[in-house]
Formats: structure tokens, C-alpha cells, sequence
């Protein structure tokens, strides 16, 4: 997640940049530009000879990008999901020479902050919810046509909400009614489903995230992106992952723990150790933001990062 500019750095930035371990004439992805805090320290760190790709999904995001770093002949924009990196890495000739890449995962604070863009269930606005707004369902398509046994395997699975059946069945029953088009209008709707409030938790807070993953296909662009990491990075790269749920990060800690593992054998083969060597060197423990970026950012509580190193 992406912090707002002018109000805070892009959570556990300096711990991203120097888990990054940084070359000078290195060729390294911001996977999610966001703001540009990550890419900005990255381009700090970066030589003439160095090269920075930045991806987000997001055009505003893409057209700050631009704005700013258009002319910088180290740097490439592309207005596509970090999921694409791969394709993009292979038309560019540039396979197996990436020293460095960073996922910074989950909606961007502009994205929260903009009513307009129905991220947030506390601000009214059209039920949009989507990180690339020129294509796929927004979030109020997708609810006016989903089935209830589609809805509450959503709400279920990405948002791990135990009432997930009854919210489905209470946003059927009202939008036979009028259609669900604002945050608002699907807030009431799961207040009313559900049979009473946890404490220091929105009652929406789980069925929007949920709703969110599905539309803009989070979780897939992320295993799609860890499938293919390492046919683009070069020999001691750096992946450095920042999630910002459990689901994110059970996906991430379970790619670094089974590249690092490397393929498993019958016993008693005689295979060479060389042979059932791990892709991946894990880094360190998984690193959580300090109390007082906490206080200065309340959004950045959730985060957790993981950094790997390849072997090859």
C-alpha cells in the first residue's frame, strides 16, 4: 500500500530500499509505482547505467509516473499489472538480468482517499473499486450480475468474512429492489446482513476487500508474477514483497519457503546437492513497520515484508 504523498513515505520504505540491496548500474522493477516513494529512493541509489522499470495498473499513477520521470532516460513506464513484468522483460532482450524487484501490494492511499473511486466505505462515491478504471467490471457490475453462491465463495474466500452467505443473500433481496451504484448504498446493505458489530472493526471492512481482490484479480497477478520471477532475475537479485493481508502474504511466504526448499526427491537417489539446491535464499525474518511509523501512518499497521535472494 501506498502512502499519500505529501503526508507520509511509502511504508517501510527504507527497509524496502535496502533489502533491495541496490547496484549502482543495476536493472531493478517498481512493480507498483504508486506515489513514486519506492521508485524515487530506487532512482537515488542508480547510476547512468542503471535502468528502473515502473509498472502500476492504475493511470493516474502511470501519468505522475510520466509527469515526473519521462524524461529520465534510466527510467521505463508501463501502464500494465506487475503480473506482465515478464513479457515486458522478454520484448525489452533484457531476460535474466534483473538485479531487483519490489511489490508493494494492495490499493494505493490516493486510491482510498478519492471518493470518486469506491475504494472506501467511508466516503460516498460510485462503486468503481477498480485499480485500472479503463478496463474489466466495476465493483457495482460485478455485484448486479454475480449469483449468491458466487458472492459468498468471494466474501468467504478473499475476505474470510463468516457471514458471507448472509450478505449475499441481503445485497440479491435489495437489488431486486433498486441497483447497488454507491459505497454507501453496500455499506447499509452488509450493516443491515450482519447480526451484530465487531469491535474496532467496520462491518464493511472485509466484504470490500474481498469484493476489491476478485475485480481487480490481486491474488492472481501475484501467483502469476511469483511463477515467473525467476526467469527474469538475474544471479544474486533481490525480491522484497510488502503485503498487506494474510492472504497476500500466506501466497508470498509459501513461493520463498518452497523456492528455498528447492525440489523435493525420493530418498536414497543419487542426486547431486547442487541438484535439490533452492532457487531462493530467504532474508532475514519478515519485517513489520515500527510503532512510530504506525502512529504517523495508521494505514502501514497490516504491512509485512519478506525479501529473497536468488542463488544462482
Amino acid at each position: 500500500m501506498k502512502t499519500n504523498k505529501d503526508a507520509h513515505k511509502s511504508v517501510l520504505l527504507d527497509q524496502a530500499i535496502e533489502g533491495l540491496n541496490i547496484r549502482p548500474n543495476g536493472l531493478y522493477i517498481d512493480g507498483t509505482y504508486g506515489c513514486g516513494g519506492h521508485s524515487q529512493l530506487i532512482l537515488k541509489k542508480l547510476n547512468n547505467q542503471g535502468q528502473l522499470l515502473m509498472f502500476d495498473k492504475d493511470q493516474l499513477a502511470v501519468n505522475m509516473a510520466r509527469d515526473k520521470y519521462g524524461k529520465d532516460p534510466r527510467v521505463s513506464i508501463f501502464h500494465k499489472s506487475f503480473a506482465e513484468a515478464v513479457n515486458v522483460v522478454e520484448q525489452m532482450k533484457l531476460k535474466n538480468q534483473v538485479d531487483g524487484i519490489l511489490l508493494d501490494l494492495g490499493v494505493s492511499s490516493p486510491q482510498l482517499d478519492d471518493k470518486e473511486r469506491g475504494f472506501s466505505f467511508m466516503k460516498d462515491g460510485p462503486l468503481d473499486m477498480r485499480m485500472d478504471q479503463t478496463s474489466g467490471l466495476s465493483a457495482s457490475d460485478w455485484i448486479a450480475h454475480a449469483d449468491e453462491h458466487e458472492m459468498t465463495s468471494i466474501f468467504r474466500n478473499f475476505g474470510e468474512e463468516k457471514f458471507a452467505k448472509r450478505i449475499a443473500k441481503e445485497i440479491i433481496s435489495f437489488r431486486s429492489r433498486e441497483p447497488i451504484l454507491t459505497t454507501y448504498q453496500l455499506t447499509s446493505v452488509i450493516e443491515k446482513a450482519l447480526p451484530f458489530k465487531e469491535k474496532n472493526k467496520h462491518p464493511a471492512t472485509r466484504t470490500f476487500q474481498a469484493i476489491r481482490i476478485h475485480i481487480n484479480k490481486e491474488l492472481v497477478d501475484l501467483e502469476i508474477a511469483l511463477e515467473n520471477l525467476l526467469k527474469i532475475l538475474s544471479s544474486k537479485a533481490r525480491i522484497v514483497i510488502i503485503s498487506f493481508h494474510s492472504l497476500e502474504d500466506r501466497i508470498v511466504k509459501r513461493y520463498m519457503r518452497d523456492q528455498e526448499r528447492g525440489p523435493i526427491y525420493p530418498k536414497r537417489l543419487p542426486i547431486k546437492h547442487k541438484k535439490i539446491q533452492g532457487s531462493l535464499r530467504i532474508i532475514g525474518k519478515a519485517i513489520k513497520p515500527c510503532d512510530q511509523e504506525i502512529r504517523n501512518n495508521p494505514r502501514a499497521r497490516s504491512a509485512i515484508m519478506r525479501i529473497a535472494e536468488v542463488t544462482a
